[in-house]
């Protein structure tokens, strides 16, 4: 797992304690609760080929004042972020690491990922992680909203106002401005595959 390093920031709230790396604290109950809740019922509960393709699971957040989701099935946990450590020579996007229980997890801030603005990180903040079969990887968030399914006729995938980079990594926008991120095209991004593998 690469080792990545943080942006400066503006601390608000409790102040972020850059040390490390630090060890993680247990994740949000409330949202474990949620994620396991709703696997028993896809597993107990079968569904027609139509129902699975009418609907998305979304796990919604709020980033510097902005509703962002990415899809449940890629989200493996939720952590408190209490502690990371900044790493030299990485991309401004990288927030830094985290010991998620003995492994190294980076942390992307996808503000910064997408050139957005960005406000301070407080103790207040949250990492969503992020499992494939290829890698793992942390997600800022300033705060979880839920877990809710998505009509996926409601998703609008050609806005004008999505352009640029931002437009490239984005599964979509719903009527509510949800920004529904596409993991599968952020995680394929070179810089982070780069940094991921650099020991």
């Amino acid at each position: 797992m690469n080792r990545k390093k943080s942006p400066n920031t503006t601390e608000t709230h409790p102040p972020m304690t850059e040390r490390g790396p630090a060890e993680v604290k247990a994740p949000d109950p409330e949202i474990r609760k949620i994620l396991d809740e709703r696997a028993r019922e896809l597993s107990e509960t079968p569904q027609s080929e139509e129902q699975a393709e009418d609907y998305i699971e979304i796990v919604e957040f709020v980033l510097s004042y902005e509703k962002y989701a990415i899809e449940s099935s890629y989200i493996s946990e939720v952590y408190p972020m209490h502690e990371f450590t900044t790493i030299p020579g990485v991309p401004p996007f990288v927030l830094g690491i985290i010991n998620l229980r003995g492994n190294l997890l980076s942390v992307i801030d996808i503000r910064r990922f997408f050139d957005l603005p960005v406000k301070g990180i407080s103790n207040l903040n949250r990492v969503v992680v992020i499992r494939t079969p290829r890698m793992e990887i942390g997600i800022l968030a300033d705060f979880i909203l839920g877990v809710r399914n998505i009509p996926k006729r409601r998703i609008q995938q050609n806005l004008p106002t999505l352009t640029g980079i931002r437009a490239h990594y984005l599964k979509g926008v719903t009527e509510d401005r949800l920004v529904i991120l596409n993991i599968e095209k952020i995680l394929s991004d070179e810089r982070i595959i780069i940094h991921q593998t650099v020991e």
